[in-house]
Order: C-alpha cells, then sequence, then structure tokens
C-alpha cells in the first residue's frame, strides 16, 4: 500500500538580514542599536587608519634602516679573509637550501691598519681550508653583518607595513569585541533586575 503521509519538506532556507539592527520594531533593543553605531564608527576608522598606519610604520622601517645601511657603508669596508679549517658540506647538495644556507666558520683577514686578526664568520657551505670568501668589517676592525641591501631594506619595510595595518585591524574587532560584551553584561544585569521585580510580584504573598 503507497504510503498517503507525504513526506516533511525541509525548512526553507532563511537569509541573515544584516541590517536588522538599523531597522525599527519591537524587538529591537537599545543595546543593538548602540553596537549597529558602534560597527559603523570603528569600521571607518580601521578603513581610513589602517592604510596610513601602515604607510606611516613602513616609510618610518625603510629611512631608518637606510640610514643604518649607509652609515654602515660609511665607517665598514668589505675585505678578503682566507678559511682556516673547512666548512662542512650540506645534506642537499645543489638544492635551493644549500645556496641560501651559512656555516660558522673559522677565517683569517687583515684590517685597515695591517693587523692580522683571526674570528669566525657564516661562510657557504662546502669550503675548504686556504679559500677566500668576503667578509664585512666595522670601524674597529671586527667582522660584522653586511650593510643591508636596498632589496632587504625595501621588504623589511614592507612586511612592516603590513603587520602593523594587520594590527590595527586586530585592534578595531577588539574594539568591537568589548563594546559588544559591556552591551551584554548591561544587557543581562537588566534582564536580572526586570526578574527581581517580577518575581516578587509572583511570590508576594495575600
Amino acid at each position: 500500500m503507497p504510503d498517503l503521509v507525504p513526506r516533511a519538506e525541509p525548512p526553507p532556507a532563511v537569509s541573515a538580514d544584516r541590517w536588522w539592527r538599523w531597522r525599527p520594531g519591537p524587538l529591537r533593543r537599545p543595546g543593538d542599536l548602540l553596537l549597529a553605531w558602534a560597527g559603523l564608527l570603528l569600521g571607518a576608522v580601521v578603513a581610513a587608519a589602517t592604510p596610513l598606519t601602515g604607510y606611516a610604520v613602513g616609510t618610518a622601517v625603510y629611512d631608518r634602516a637606510t640610514h643604518s645601511a649607509r652609515a654602515q657603508v660609511d665607517a665598514g669596508r668589505h675585505t678578503t679573509a682566507v678559511l682556516v679549517q673547512d666548512v662542512p658540506r650540506h645534506p642537499e647538495p645543489g638544492s635551493e637550501e644549500e645556496q641560501e644556507s651559512r656555516y660558522p666558520a673559522k677565517v683569517r683577514y687583515t684590517t685597515a691598519d695591517g693587523t692580522v686578526r683571526t674570528a669566525t664568520a657564516e661562510v657557504a657551505p662546502g669550503l675548504t681550508a686556504g679559500d677566500r670568501v668576503r667578509v664585512w668589517t666595522d670601524a674597529a676592525g671586527a667582522l660584522a653583518e653586511p650593510p643591508l641591501t636596498a632589496e632587504q631594506i625595501r621588504s623589511r619595510a614592507i612586511g612592516s607595513g603590513i603587520l602593523a595595518g594587520a594590527g590595527v585591524l586586530v585592534l578595531g574587532r577588539l574594539a568591537y569585541m568589548a563594546a559588544a560584551w559591556a552591551v551584554r553584561r548591561r544587557r543581562i544585569a537588566a534582564w536580572g533586575c526586570e526578574w527581581e521585580r517580577v518575581a516578587s510580584r509572583w511570590t508576594a504573598r495575600p
């Protein structure tokens, strides 16, 4: 016998109304409108502050790094050093990682005043004792990190600007969450007061 009871149909999908806080109605609470205004104001502030902050931080980092690199170039110099020990080989010869890897090794070099020194420098893997490498020395003749290249400075400035902009977005989100938490706390307190008022009527004896 065929089933005469029709199968239940799933309920129709209800699309979320993103503008319900702005529409007046009996179910809209004062806190809902407050959150709507808070979201609008914070969104405007974040939209304006994010690119400005990113640009300001990126520019500051770029200027500072450029000034530092120029100071290093003026005070230090490139010189040739000789390895006094073999450098271990990379476990993956010919790989891109090998080209970027550097191992510590002792080198001997001569400073600007003619003094011969021995120190530890970061060199490419696979070199042997007696090979020559280029090192950077500071004003005192000690080994130092070479100045940043223009590409490195640009990459550092862009990265700093992106991080600063992301920080503004995070702060804006946290500010909205704090506002929502405050509204929720106030709403719960109002519910508690209303419940005490109503409960006293229900439990009052004649």
